[in-house]
């Protein structure tokens, strides 16, 4: 798992349109905020993608880019995206390569069964690719506003 002070891994992955993005891109203009999260249009995900997509505009004048990271496939994405009115981008990582990278990709037991999946995590990188923030098994409820709380603390 990471921890604060780390430099920030660096990975590219398309969006719900498709889009490639490089997370390299947003050093010396942007801090990142990224979410990591199970699965596209479940109650907890779809709470706390339309809680960051609410605040983005207070993110934004606090320099922070706000987006969603899970494996599924961009077309989910783009649904989830517009039945939800998400605002925030969402990236797919099919591969799994930066839920591994940033440690969320854990074994998990659920009734009983040993798997593995997305632990909900964030991340909040600073302008110069420093994990300033790094949050594990983080609650969808209310999680916005706390990571929203840490940045402006951080920008002090």
């Amino acid at each position: 798992m990471l921890k604060a002070g780390q430099a920030a891994p660096m990975f590219v992955l398309p969006d719900a349109d498709m889009e490639s993005v490089d997370i390299a891109e947003f050093q010396g203009k942007n801090n990142v905020i990224l979410f990591f999260y199970p699965r596209d249009d479940t109650p907890a995900c779809t709470l706390e993608a339309t809680d960051f997509s609410d605040h983005e505009d207070e993110f934004s004048r606090h320099g922070c880019v706000v987006m969603g990271i899970s494996r599924d496939d961009c077309i989910k994405h783009a649904e989830f995206r517009d039945k939800h009115g998400i605002s925030v981008r969402l990236l797919s990582d099919e591969d799994g390569a930066a839920c591994e990278k940033y440690g969320v990709w854990q074994a998990k037991e659920v009734d009983g069964v040993k798997k593995h999946g997305i632990v909900r995590s964030t991340f909040v990188i600073d302008k110069q690719g420093v994990l300033r923030l790094a949050l594990y098994g983080v609650n969808a409820k209310g999680h916005a506003l706390e990571v929203l709380r840490a940045v402006k603390e951080l920008n002090r």
